[in-house]
């Protein structure tokens, strides 16, 4: 049964007071209260793996006997009970796990030009980090058209940013091997079938298993995160996602804080001293990652 209790954050009586945190960057029409984290109360992982698949609902996918290597993860990992998406259709979620805000992009057309604004991957690269996407399908670096046989831009958020450059942007070809040469973030985006949007579940499974169980064990001795999610779920208005955290930080079990991509944000930018942004700003950190 789902748990739908919404408990407080463990860093709430902790690490949430004034004057221990980066300030917000204002969005416009956004209005909240800035939530400030003690320094050092996450841990900072040496690489974070996104892995982002397409439109399903948590019962789609955790307990479904069409993904066992993904249910492996959330068993094995911190399995997020009541996570949400955004809004539908997909693009705005993307560009809000990105950039705290869907910056009036409520649709999937593309292409969208976004300039400047800011987001998590110039935050990276200006505080000396390294941030790159991987997209399967993807004909070249920085490539900015809408499609290219399986590869919809609609579901990669990079290339509606001027300020990210071209080598940020890579073919999921490009993902390294060698999982200690990864950057610091990594965002996974597979294609249109591999992501389960035009294919089922089993598929974006099977894909999940010969593509990430390599760095999925590395990360559980390594000091390393991934993180399973999808942009929303099969268009409910609830829109419940799975989401799932595996590595050496993430302990065990199922977890009934009420989350969504602002709150995935959130905890990125803590764990790497960066300011919040937009909705980030308002939202808590996740609760019960570990130092070890």
């Amino acid at each position: 049964m789902r748990h739908r209790l919404r408990i407080a954050s463990l860093l709430a009586a902790s690490a949430l007071f004034a004057g221990c945190g980066g300030s917000g960057t204002a969005v416009p029409g956004f209005q909240g209260v800035p939530v400030t984290v003690a320094p050092g109360s996450l841990p900072r992982p040496d690489h974070v793996v996104i892995l982002i698949f397409e439109n399903k609902d948590y019962d789609q996918v955790i307990g479904s006997r069409r993904a066992p290597y993904i249910n492996s993860l959330a068993n094995g990992g911190m399995n997020f009970t009541d996570s949400h998406a955004e809004t539908h259709p997909s693009q705005p979620n993307y560009i809000a796990l990105l950039a705290g805000s869907m910056l009036g992009v409520n649709d999937n057309d593309c292409p969208h030009d976004l300039g400047d604004q800011p987001n998590l991957f110039r935050q990276l690269l200006d505080a000396g980090f390294t941030a790159t996407g991987y997209s399967e399908g993807l004909p070249s670096a920085g490539y900015k058209g809408c499609e290219s046989g399986d590869y919809a831009r609609k579901h990669n958020p990079l290339p509606n940013f001027s300020n990210i450059p071209d080598s940020s942007n890579l073919p999921f070809s490009d993902f390294p091997s060698d999982y200690s040469k990864l950057p610091t973030v990594s965002l996974v985006i597979p294609d249109l079938c591999n992501d389960m949007h035009d294919c089922n579940v089993s598929v974006g499974d099977d894909w999940t298993q010969q593509n990430m169980s390599g760095y999925a064990e590395w990360a559980k001795t390594h000091n390393s995160l991934l993180i399973v999610t999808f942009d929303e779920d099969n268009g409910s208005d609830e829109n419940l996602i799975p989401t799932v955290f595996y590595g050496q930080m993430a302990p065990a079990g199922e977890f009934n804080q009420r989350i969504d991509h602002y709150n995935v944000l959130r905890t990125i930018q803590e764990m790497y001293g960066l300011p919040s942004l937009g909705e980030s700003t308002s939202s808590q950190t996740i609760s019960g990652l570990i130092h070890s």
